[in-house]
């Protein structure tokens, strides 16, 4: 029983990422019928990127509620949605990245698969970055309203030609256990099949991709990272900028230097690796500091880093 509760401590964040996902996804009748739950919980947004089409989905997803509102024929806003996503991001930021989202979970699971370099960005990661904010005003926000069909009804874009989460989730169980959907597959299907497949590879190689380049629901999030009821401090007084946190840090940040940026995913590795106590929550005590030998204080000067 120590042994098991022990590695529960160890691989917290992964045990909740099950549960939640568990949770969010639990209507295991809809995988073998092949159809969606369409009970109430339905009409409420779960945190993470949760595909409303999903056979096992209990809640339905932000972004395509949003989509939804936005692309209908009234042009109105939903404030529950609008303040769904406001009142998560004010108190959790991207907290909800990196321990609610079931594709975030995914793409932690894959990129523990051995392989023979991983790399720590990939080429263009400066401006790739900002893809997902382009992403968010686009595809999320702008076509859906402007892009009408005859009857004033707009689309959900990002749903419908991007979301990777709802290709996985939501469209390969459904068309494998409905024989009239798989005949009318398509080159859309194709299309996305091939975003997914990418992503998934590239989830082996460089940890979360599609968290750092494409995620509109992240770029909500990561927007109210620095001003977020729950975000990270650094004391000034124990920080030697000795560069252990960015080392730790999967997604390359230099937490000394930025502790709440809009691509941090609260994972807290840098909290675990600073020798220091010198970063720590808005909820958490801060640590005292570990012991510092002479050597890694010489080594406290700031490690250069290309932003």
């Amino acid at each position: 029983m120590g042994k098991l509760w022990l590695s529960v401590r160890r691989h917290l964040r992964t045990w909740v990422q099950l549960c939640f996902t568990a949770l969010t996804n639990g209507y295991l009748m809809g995988f073998v019928k092949g159809k969606i739950w369409k009970g109430q919980t339905k009409a409420l947004c779960v945190p993470g990127l949760n595909c409303y089409s999903c056979p096992g989905a209990l809640g339905s997803c932000p972004i395509g509620s949003l989509q939804a509102v936005l692309a209908s024929r009234d042009h109105k806003v939903s404030f529950y949605v609008v303040g769904f996503l406001l009142l998560t991001g004010a108190v959790f930021g991207r907290f909800v990245c990196g321990w609610l989202c079931p594709f975030g979970l995914l793409q932690d699971l894959l990129y523990k698969i051995p392989f023979v370099k991983k790399l720590r960005r990939l080429p263009g990661d400066r401006w790739l970055k900002y893809l997902k904010y382009v992403i968010l005003t686009g595809f999320v926000i702008i076509l859906p309203l402007t892009v009408l069909d005859i009857v004033g009804q707009g689309q959900p874009w990002f749903c419908k030609y991007i979301c990777p989460s709802g290709t996985l989730f939501a469209g390969i169980p459904l068309i494998a256990s409905n024989p009239l959907l798989r005949s009318a597959l398509g080159w859309l299907f194709a299309w996305k099949t091939v975003v997914l497949v990418a992503l998934l590879f590239l989830s082996v190689l460089v940890y979360r991709p599609f968290c750092r380049y494409l995620c509109p629901l992240g770029a909500v999030y990561g927007l109210f990272n620095p001003i977020a009821f729950y975000r990270f401090k650094i004391d000034e007084g124990k920080c030697t900028k000795c560069g252990l946190c960015q080392k730790a840090c999967k997604l390359d940040i230099p937490v000394y230097r930025k502790p709440n940026s809009p691509e941090c995913i609260r994972c807290g590795d840098c909290k675990k690796a600073c020798p220091h106590g010198a970063v720590c929550s808005s909820l958490s005590k801060k640590r005292p500091s570990a012991p510092v030998d002479d050597r890694t204080k010489e080594k406290g000067e700031e490690t250069p880093h290309a932003d």
